[in-house]
C-alpha cells in the first residue's frame, strides 16, 4: 500500500491508531478495555499498521494507566497488527525494568512491538509527587535514560564496564520511538537514531520544521538504520460534516476534568488543539495534505467521540476513504 498513488496525486499514507481507552457512556473500566480489543481487533481487519495506548494517570474517564499490561491482553486477542506505547512516560521509571517489559511482550509477539517513550506528567502535579521522588530532576535527564534504553534495546548495555542484559532477550527488539511536540524531543530521537511521532493534535506548531530537523539530522542507529515519521493527528470521521462536528464537539466535552487537569499541568486532552473534521472525503484530504506539507511516513488518528460505535465507524470510514475497500 505505502507505495502506491491515492488521490491528489499523492503518495497514499499509512495509518494507525492511538486509544486514550476512555471510559465513555459510563462505562466501568473492564467494558472500556473490552472497548479497546474491539477497537485493537478492527484496526487490523481494516488494515491499521499499529495501535497504540497511551500512558496516563488518575485522569477520570482514562483507563489507560498501565500500557505494558494492556498491550499484553491486546496482543493475545490480535494477530499481525503492531502494539506499543503512546507512550511510557520515561522520568517515572528506570530504563532496565522498561526494557525487561517491552523485551518480554517483543517475546511473546515477535515483530509486533513499539516502544513509545514520552516525557509529559500524564497526570496532575500531585500525581508526579506520587510517582517519582523528584520528576523534574528526572525529565532533565532524559537524554540519558533515553541512551540508556536503546542500549538495552540493543543488548549493548553496561554498568562499571560490565556487560547487563535485559532479559528475556527477543529475536526482534521492539521498535523504539520517541513523542513530543517540539525541537527538543525530535533532537534526542534524532540522536538516538529512533523514530518520531509528532504530536499534531495537541501542538501549536505546524511541525514542518521539527521533522525535517529530526530527518536531516538522524543518526542511523543498530535499532534504525533510517529515520521513521508518525504524525499523530486528531480526526472525526462521519457520513456528513454536521455529524462529524456534532460528535467531535460532544467527545471534547465528554472528557471528564479536562479543563482542571489542563489548569494543573496534565497534556490537553485529543481535540483540545487543530483536529481533522469532516466527511470520508474531506478528512482524506486533509489528511493527505498534513502527510504531504511534514512529510509523514504514517498518520496515527486519535478519535475523542463520546460514543464507541460511533468512534469505529469512523475508523471504518477513515480507513475506506484513505485505503479504500478492505
Amino acid at each position: 500500500m505505502g507505495g502506491s498513488k491515492g488521490v491528489l496525486g499523492l503518495k497514499r499514507i499509512e495509518l494507525s491508531v492511538l486509544d486514550l481507552v476512555p471510559s465513555w457512556e459510563g462505562a466501568d473500566p473492564g467494558t472500556a478495555v473490552g472497548h479497546a480489543v474491539t477497537l485493537a481487533r478492527t484496526a487490523e481487519k481494516l488494515g491499521f499498521v499499529r495501535y497504540w495506548v497511551a500512558e496516563h494517570h488518575d485522569m477520570p474517564g482514562i483507563v489507560s494507566s498501565c500500557p505494558e499490561v494492556l498491550l499484553a491482553h491486546i496482543g493475545a486477542r490480535t494477530e499481525r497488527i503492531r502494539i506499543g506505547s503512546g507512550a511510557v512516560l520515561l522520568p517515572y521509571y528506570k530504563p532496565y525494568k522498561v526494557a525487561e517489559a517491552f523485551h518480554m511482550l517483543a517475546t511473546l509477539y515477535p515483530g509486533r512491538i513499539d516502544l513509545g517513550i514520552g516525557r509529559a506528567p500524564g497526570g496532575s502535579a500531585h500525581v508526579s509527587m506520587a510517582l517519582a521522588d523528584n520528576y523534574l530532576e528526572q525529565v532533565r535527564r532524559l537524554p540519558e535514560s533515553v541512551e540508556a534504553l536503546a542500549a538495552l534495546l540493543a543488548d549493548a548495555y553496561r554498568v562499571d564496564g560490565q556487560p547487563v542484559t535485559a532479559r528475556p532477550l527477543p529475536d526482534v527488539p521492539p521498535e523504539l520511538w520517541l513523542l513530543g511536540t517540539g525541537d527538543k524531543s525530535a533532537k534526542l530521537a534524532s540522536r538516538t537514531g529512533a523514530g518520531f511521532a509528532f504530536g499534531y493534535y495537541m501542538s501549536e506548531r505546524d511541525g514542518a520544521d521539527i521533522l525535517n530537523a529530526y530527518r536531516n539530522e538522524y543518526a542511523p542507529s543498530r535499532l534504525a538504520p533510517r529515520p521513521k515519521t508518525i504524525v499523530a493527528v486528531g480526526v472525526v470521521c462521519a457520513e456528513t460534516e454536521a455529524e462529524a462536528r456534532r460528535l467531535a464537539a460532544a467527545g471534547l466535552r465528554s472528557i471528564p476534568g479536562a479543563d482542571a487537569a489542563a489548569a494543573d499541568g496534565a497534556e490537553r486532552p485529543a481535540h483540545a488543539g487543530r483536529a481533522v473534521v469532516g466527511t470520508p472525503e474531506q478528512v482524506r484530504a486533509q489528511l493527505l495534505d498534513i502527510a504531504g506539507r511534514l512529510g509523514a511516513d504514517e498518520i496515527m488518528a486519535v478519535t475523542a467521540v463520546a460514543d464507541y460505535a460511533a468512534r469505529l465507524r469512523s475508523y471504518e470510514l477513515l480507513a475506506e476513504a484513505v485505503q479504500g475497500p478492505t
